[in-house]
């Protein structure tokens, strides 16, 4: 078999029924593909369907039309390969579920600013970098202790835990690339189980916010490059690369990666990913790599 069609619903749900499966199985099968059995990864999680051609937007679009908007995600990919020896994460909106920035903002009466600002650049309205420093300026005064306190916001994402402890039990590495802010990647990395962590330096003078933030910025081009040198550290080849995020900035490396990941994107990120999660949580990521839950690291 040379691809794999797999099927992936929310773990807090488990609507992926074996009447959606075989609904979309008897659709390829109806369109003259050769398949194999079904086979559950997650009984009513997650599923692989192993397909005799090679992976098209087509074999999705079947399945998809099969599952008749069922809160099921369908990928379809090569069947060799699919195990990653990296994890590369954006943060804020991908491992955790806020923005950062947004929180702080809050804090000083600018959050529907701000947050304006944060959407026109997830979505590529406005380059990231530019957006950074409007929002930053917009920062300035106020308290550095408002930093460790926004810590104490922070809220996970669902299966961050079990997607990096996961992969790390297999061999993998991790790393977490984010253009926020070093303090939250700094608390969240320890926290998640990740190798490395890479954001941008808050300037802080004499105990408050300075209203910048150190140049460079990383930004949409650094988080490529970050997947490119931890490749070159690591001697592997970038097919052996996994990256996932949710916004415009996130778009080069998930273009580069082995497998791409757009993770309940904005519309920018999701046109172009090469594969799309809008219903699953992160353990998402473990399922299109043959993962299956028996497999998952105790605690993840």
């Amino acid at each position: 078999m040379r691809s794999v069609l797999t099927l992936i619903a929310d773990p807090a749900t488990a609507k992926l029924t074996p009447e959606t499966a075989l609904a979309a199985w008897r659709a390829l099968r109806a369109a003259g593909e050769k398949t194999g059995d079904i086979d559950w990864l997650a009984p009513g999680i997650a599923c692989d369907i192993a397909l005799d051609a090679p992976p098209a937007p087509a074999l999705r679009e079947i399945a998809e039309k099969a599952l008749a908007g069922r809160p099921v995600d369908a990928v379809v990919q090569p069947a060799e390969g699919r195990r990653k020896k990296l994890l590369v994460a954006d943060m804020e909106s991908t491992i955790i579920v806020n923005e950062m920035v947004d929180e702080l903002a809050a804090l000083v009466g600018v959050g529907e600013q701000v947050a304006d600002i944060t959407r026109r650049a997830m979505n590529g309205e406005i380059r990231f970098q530019q957006a950074l420093r409007e929002r930053v300026t917009l920062l300035g005064g106020l308290e550095e202790t408002a930093l460790k306190e926004t810590c104490e916001r922070i809220v996970f994402m669902p299966g961050a835990h079990a997607l990096v402890a996961t992969m790390r039990a297999h061999g993998a590495r991790c790393a977490l690339v984010s253009g926020g802010f070093r303090v939250y990647t700094g608390y969240v990395a320890p926290r998640v189980g990740f190798d490395w962590h890479y954001a941008n330096d808050l300037l802080i003078r004499d105990g408050v916010v300075a209203g910048t933030v150190a140049e460079p910025i990383l930004g949409r081009e650094a988080k490529r490059e970050a997947l490119v040198s931890l490749c070159r550290e690591l001697q592997l080849d970038i097919a052996d690369t996994i990256a996932v995020g949710d916004g415009a900035n996130d778009i080069e490396m998930i273009r580069l990666a082995g497998t791409g990941v757009a993770f309940r994107a904005k519309p920018a990120l999701k046109a172009v990913a090469p594969v799309a999660i809008d219903h699953g949580d992160l353990t998402a990521l473990l399922y299109l790599q043959g993962y299956r839950h028996s497999e998952f690291a105790a605690g993840g």
